[in-house]
């Protein structure tokens, strides 16, 4: 199988690779059934002023070792095969790829230059050098993984990215923010009470989220890159549920029931009305945009038990789309708008399942034991992330989208539900 990959990989370099050395890529198919991960070698950085690893340089090709791994197509090689040493055969441990990594630290600015080595071909292939304070050490070796992962398969990594979640850590359900290996975790809300349904602004910089905490459901929406923006943006008697954006930022759909049924409406952003798009035909929440904005997905039981539904937003029309299970929810429209993943009443349990937007045969993504809910993508359409239930515990777990690699994403305290992707962020 190894022989076969690098013939694979040498091939597509041979048709791909031309121009300079920075606009070339590999394009490796990651997702075509039988590919072994790639191996790849992470060596311990060198601090330049010494020309020696230190433990910074160790800590730091952990992380990004981490990072690339994260994206589920690569195995990096332990640094104690070969004791983290720049200076190795790198074909002979059976290395694919390299990154060599320096740094320089002068006052509080980080200096960080790095480089992806083709193993196969013998040179360099990817090359960064960044500058920025100490405490962005983190964001920019995810940036370089997703600039790797961008090199390798044509599509970039989500190492820049956040996933947002509600936990009962505290004793009440808060939002938390954390990045996508689960170190850097952040309480968004301190309601004391009860706060849900978050939902990423287009660009990732704003959240919206439901809390009770004045006795009421109302929408809220706060500043990430600060602490103490948060406000009100609808108070309307009874719900004021889950908005989806879309695309461009300048609307929403929300859940309102002022009128007495839960129906979905078009809103501003700053949470003034602009129509009301369901009229009293059941119960309907979780929309969910298309990437384009053109049609919404959204769950109503108007035909008696809960079921997805695509809406035209020129003509809000709305055709049925789910037929097998008597309650389907939490509809996830993909980043290429291909696929629909939602949560389905399957054997007992809950499941994921995918389908496409004109309805039809739908796929089962998670098989495992338990109950699996809310899915949320990537913004490559690479992952899905959930929440899995198991023995009364309820924790975030990611799948890629063939179905492989299900599995816990944090070790948290607490209960975690709810779980949303961010876009790209840009922290630089």
């Amino acid at each position: 199988m190894r022989k076969n990959i690098i013939i694979l990989i040498s091939l597509l370099l041979c048709c791909c690779l031309v121009g300079s050395a920075q606009a070339k890529r590999v394009n490796l198919d990651i997702t075509a059934a039988g590919v072994s991960k790639v191996p790849v070698a992470v060596p311990w950085f060198i601090e330049k002023k010494n020309g020696k690893p230190s433990k910074s340089g160790r800590k730091m090709a952990d992380l990004l070792s981490r990072a690339l791994a994260f994206h589920g197509f690569i195995n990096i090689i332990p640094a104690s095969d070969y004791n983290g040493s720049q200076q190795t055969d790198w074909g002979r441990l059976g290395a694919d790829f390299a990154v060599l990594g320096q740094y320089a630290v002068n006052g509080k600015k980080l200096t960080l230059e790095l480089r992806l080595i083709n193993v196969l071909e013998g040179r360099m292939i990817l090359g960064k050098r960044y500058r920025a304070p100490v405490n962005k050490q983190r964001v920019m070796l995810f940036k370089f993984a997703d600039d790797v992962v961008l090199k390798l398969t044509g599509k970039r990594g989500v190492g820049s990215t956040e996933i947002v979640y509600v936990s009962d850590e505290s004793g009440k359900k808060e939002i938390y923010l954390a990045d996508v290996l689960g170190d850097s975790v952040r309480r968004i809300t301190r309601h004391n009470y009860i706060a849900v349904s978050p939902r990423f602004t287009p660009n990732g910089k704003k959240l919206t989220y439901t809390s009770y905490h004045r006795g009421n459901p109302n929408l809220y929406i706060t500043d990430l890159s600060q602490s103490k923006t948060t406000r009100a943006i609808s108070r309307r008697k009874g719900l004021n549920m889950a908005p989806a954006w879309a695309p461009d930022g300048k609307t929403m759909v929300a859940t309102l029931s002022k009128d007495g049924n839960p129906d979905l409406y078009l809103m501003r952003a700053d949470g003034g009305i602009i129509k009301r798009l369901t009229i009293n035909s059941g119960i309907n929440v979780s929309p969910s945009f298309s990437p384009d904005g053109r049609k919404l997905a959204f769950v109503s039981d108007r035909s008696g038990r809960p079921q997805i539904y695509v809406m035209d937003m020129k003509t809000a029309g709305s055709k049925r789309i789910t037929y097998q299970g008597n309650e389907n929810s939490t509809p996830a429209w993909s980043p290429d708008g291909d696929r629909i993943a939602y949560t389905c009443s399957h054997e007992g349990g809950y499941q994921i399942f995918l389908i496409s937007p004109e309805g039809g045969q739908p796929v089962q993504l998670t098989r495992s034991w338990g109950d699996h809910e809310s899915p949320s993508w990537s913004p490559d359409g690479r992952q899905i992330v959930f929440v899995r239930k198991r023995n009364d515990k309820s924790e975030v777990c990611r799948i890629f989208q063939n179905g492989k690699g299900e599995g816990r994403l944090f070790k948290l305290p607490g209960n975690q539900t709810q779980p949303q992707w961010s876009t790209w962020l840009n922290k630089f």
